[in-house]
């Protein structure tokens, strides 16, 4: 199966860890950057369709300043990126210039990708550079990035891109070999774990701070469970090896590939499940929870029994059972304050308290997604 996958990817996200392109001390390590060029060169040289999702401003842009320490303040990691960001695509240009090969620059925000019409967008110029043949390369807006439409990290990043652009494989290249079965910095012994074929609580426990870089193993592991349910599988493996990448394609063993999901959601449910951040809390009662989860009906209000959060109409809020477990997320109807006048009652109470309203149900089925354990 690894190799069936491996195989038929024609479009592959390609995440590339800070640790790989710059250190604190010399900022840009441009032989690296040639090295990683020429190995995404023959993928595309292969016939297959590279997306670059790059880290590695804020280090580039921190020897520039002459900033010693990682910056903690927004504001200095801000002008870190906004110097970096430029010095990185001027090496990269000049990377695939001298293999024959044009890049773009793509940076976006989550709201870029929470708006879905900004989402649409999005999807239709990257498209459209693929077509091209031009590879695009990503990175988030650090220069204009707050905390509230902030990604986090680039292995986060890297799975948003790859819903975004239909990927059918994703990578992220670090400076591990993949995911062991326990730290291997702590445990010599610790073995490498090729195959996953489900990402579950010992695989998230296991990925527990394996890697240099600020996301650290864990990221990866929930950037690969987010884009399994999309049908798309994920490679973790070693960057420092140059020729590595292509030799995958070529049989050569090496990473960590994490299989994906039995269900692809579609493209709008798998938005409203991991791009989204919900803005709310709907905790229902039992038969509401079983005609969701059993019967696969719309959320009406008589089954609300309670409403956390501030939220206007066609925000996302999350669904709690009776115990307060989260098991689905959806496009709300109404405001909160809508919603606590209405909750528990049914639809020809509300009329009579209310009149004719615009909807039925609360959340409909089609706005509607269960999430996985």
């Amino acid at each position: 199966m690894r190799d069936e996958l491996l195989t038929q990817a024609k479009r592959i996200v390609v995440k590339i860890g800070s640790s790989l392109l710059a250190s604190r001390e010399s900022g840009l390590q441009l032989d690296r950057i040639e090295q990683l060029a020429a190995d995404l060169a023959g993928l595309r040289l292969a016939g297959r369709e590279v997306v670059l999702v790059s880290s590695g401003a804020i280090l580039s842009g921190m020897s520039k300043l002459g900033v010693a320490t990682y910056p903690k303040s927004l504001p200095l990691k801000q002008a870190a990126a906004a110097v970096g960001q430029s010095r990185l695509m001027w090496a990269y240009e000049k990377a695939f210039e001298r293999l024959g090969l044009k890049v773009a620059q793509i940076l976006l925000t989550h709201q870029d990708l929470a708006d879905r019409r900004r989402f649409l967008n999005a999807r239709h110029t990257l498209t459209a550079l693929l077509d091209f043949g031009v590879i695009p390369i990503v990175n988030e807006n650090d220069t204009v990035s707050v905390e509230e439409i902030r990604f986090g990290d680039n292995d986060t990043l890297a799975g948003q891109v790859a819903h975004l652009v239909d990927a059918d494989l994703l990578i992220i290249l670090s400076d591990v070999d993949g995911v062991f079965t326990e730290d291997p910095r702590k445990h010599p012994g610790a073995r490498l774990i090729p195959l996953i074929a489900e990402v579950n609580a010992d695989i998230e426990r296991r990925a527990g701070g394996a890697s240099r870089g600020t996301g650290g193993m864990a990221t990866k592991i929930q950037a690969a469970k987010k884009v399994a349910a999309y049908g798309v599988a994920t490679l973790i493996m070693n960057g420092e090896t140059p020729g590595l990448l292509p030799g995958i394609f070529e049989g050569r063993e090496a990473g960590t590939l994490i299989l994906p999901g039995g269900r692809r959601l579609p493209s709008r449910k798998h938005w409203i499940a991991h791009t989204l951040r919900p803005k709310g809390q709907l905790t229902l009662d039992e038969g509401a929870v079983e005609a969701l989860t059993t019967r696969g009906k719309s959320l009406l209000p008589s089954g609300i029994v309670a409403v956390t959060g501030d939220f206007d109409p066609g925000d996302a809020v999350t669904c709690l059972d009776p115990n307060g477990k989260e098991f689905a997320k959806g496009l709300v109807n109404f405001s909160s304050s809508r919603l606590m006048q209405i909750k528990g009652l049914k639809t020809a109470d509300i009329k009579k308290l209310l009149g004719d309203q615009e909807y039925d149900e609360a959340i409909h089925r089609d706005n509607l997604v269960l999430l996985s354990a």
